[in-house]
């Protein structure tokens, strides 16, 4: 039989802190995998765009020309780091560069944000 007066409220038997740090580590963890989410899929769509174009894909494609789009402004603040005579290297590098510090930098945090 139940004596509480009022059910679903706590009892004084129950610990809210530790219910309160479970639900902090949960959450960390959820924004940890968002982060890593985003990070996997910023590099995927850069090194698509390398892959695209060493491939030679066509670049009246529509899905090609998206690719390209949005590499080119999540790529933006690393454009013509590196100037070389070779295009295709110069787009592994310009491109690739990007997409290797946001995977870094995002799982960094993310597994910060875990450990927390």
């Amino acid at each position: 039989m139940n004596t509480d007066p009022v059910s679903g409220y706590q009892t004084y038997d129950q610990h809210p802190a530790q219910d309160r740090t479970a639900r902090n580590q949960a959450t960390a963890r959820r924004a940890a995998l968002t982060l890593c989410t985003i990070a996997d899929v910023t590099a995927g769509l850069l090194v698509l765009w390398i892959a695209l174009y060493l491939l030679d894909a066509n670049q009246a494609n529509a899905f090609v020309e998206f690719v390209h789009a949005a590499a080119d402004f999540l790529s933006g603040w690393a454009r013509d780091i590196f100037t070389m005579d070779t295009e295709g290297l110069r787009v592994v590098l310009n491109y690739g560069l990007p997409a290797a510090l946001y995977l870094l930098l995002g799982h960094g945090i993310a597994a910060r944000l875990n450990r927390a």
